[in-house]
């Protein structure tokens, strides 16, 4: 066999064993097929690449809070040099020769005082820590309330394709019945054609419902960032709607101004920006630092052995420097008018934080007062509505009924359904957002 074919055949092997290890890769997590909303959340803050982001701009914090704490201690550097020089030794140039020499050092420098700005800087680093964790949190909040809409959407769905499964099964019954109605002589073509068109439409949105489905399944895939090719479906469970009491606006608004991420971050925001005011002040105070270091040379020399050299040209020096801000060309004013201006800033901030969750709170409890109401009204249209409808079918049945009359009553038993479904999953998502501001974890 050439070396040609053996080459082909070695690339076409590692090819084949690349594409399989890479295809064992990517299907190695064998995720479930059916969901329920605790573990979709779970899921998310566990792997949602946004959270991953905010977790390493953490621990980039906790590497800044490192460096801040290093600055403290004294540092030290080696230091090393070796020169050859080539030289000849007569102007002919029929003699040459090398020469080496080499020195050789350690030095280190100690700030001892910097005018507060280590222990400040240290103080700056541990809120910022602080406040990487409350990005954390205030990022888990809004995912957790993203992926509790898309569930209840997807619920919603679902309920909706059981009563358009409904009507078309009822169409199709009364289909029949038009059709032997009318070879029996007793409606009219048109009639049997209304109920043709009335199972088109029943038909025509189950469809629309089935794709809604689809379409909010992936929307919650996307959130929780699974594979397209997975398998995808929720847990309906037993109860959406619980009735309990429900915390007033004031207790909320109370609760969440003292407790809520983004409040705490903003006013760790203020604590941040005050203490790169004291910071910058630090530049108008002088400098203290110690400076050591010890080394020694040597140059190559037959007449004088280079270990003595080493020893005779050991050096040890040790100095105290004191820096003095006199004039800085405004620097050091410019430094703490901005910080000054930042801190002004972080303080709008806070004070804007506090507005919007204010706001928050009383939109997600009108939100929940009127999807309370709206679904206990739906609750009685539907009642009713669906009372009336049923007698009208009965009619139908025995030809009692007028076709236009029970097309209008069928309508509005549809439209009450709807809305009930509607109703429904708005009071639930509503009640869930509003307790949410209070503490209480999302759950079904």
């Amino acid at each position: 066999m050439s070396k040609l074919r053996i080459k082909i055949l070695l690339l076409l092997l590692f090819g084949f064993t690349t594409l399989k290890g890479y295809s064992q890769d990517t299907t190695a997590r064998v995720f479930p097929n059916v969901w329920d909303l605790a573990s979709c959340l779970e899921f998310a803050k566990s792997n949602n690449i946004q959270l991953k982001e905010l977790r390493l701009d953490k621990q980039s914090a906790e590497q800044d809070q490192l460096l801040a704490r290093s600055a403290q201690l004294p540092d030290l550097y080696g230091s090393a040099s070796q020169s050859f020089n080539h030289y000849n030794r007569n102007t002919s140039g029929s003699t040459a020769a090398l020469n080496s020499s080499g020195s050789y050092g350690l030095s280190s420098a100690w700030t001892l005082y910097q005018g507060g700005y280590l222990k400040t800087d240290i103080r700056q680093k541990d809120l910022s820590i602080q406040s990487a964790n409350y990005s954390i949190l205030e990022s888990e909040n809004d995912i957790t309330l993203q992926i509790t809409q898309a569930y209840l959407n997807i619920l919603l769905d679902k309920e909706s394709i059981i009563y358009n499964k409904d009507l078309v099964s009822t169409s199709t019954a009364q289909l029949e019945q038009a059709k032997r109605q009318f070879a029996a002589g007793s409606v009219a073509r048109k009639d049997v054609a209304q109920f043709e068109a009335q199972l088109a439409g029943d038909r025509y949105n189950l469809t629309a419902a089935e794709n809604a489905e689809r379409q909010d399944k992936i929307t919650l895939k996307q959130l929780l960032q699974l594979p397209s090719q997975q398998n995808f479906d929720v847990v309906k469970p037993d109860t959406i709607i619980s009735a309990q009491n429900v915390p007033s606006l004031a207790e909320v608004q109370t609760y969440a101004l003292q407790n809520r991420p983004e409040i705490k971050n903003a006013e760790l925001g203020v604590s941040i920006s005050d203490l790169e005011v004291n910071k910058a002040k630090s530049g108008y105070l002088p400098t203290l630092s110690l400076g050591a270091g010890i080394g020694t040379s040597y140059a190559n020399d037959p007449t004088y052995n280079a270990f003595r050299q080493f020893d005779n040209n050991f050096y040890q020096q040790a100095g105290i420097n004191l820096s003095i801000p006199i004039f800085t060309k405004r620097q050091n004013k410019t430094n703490v008018a901005k910080a000054k201006i930042a801190l002004e800033q972080s303080k709008l901030a806070l004070e804007n934080a506090k507005t919007t969750l204010s706001l928050t709170t009383e939109s997600a409890f009108i939100n929940f007062k009127n999807s309370q109401e709206q679904y206990l009204s739906a609750i009685e249209q539907l009642k009713y509505n669906a009372e009336v409808y049923r007698i009208a079918n009965q009619e139908l049945k025995i030809g009692a009924a007028n076709i236009v009359d029970f097309y209008q009553q069928r309508n509005l038993y549809v439209q009450a359904m709807q809305s009930y479904i509607q109703a429904k999953y708005n009071a639930a998502l509503s009640t869930r957002i509003y307790e949410f501001y209070l503490g209480v974890p999302i759950k079904l």
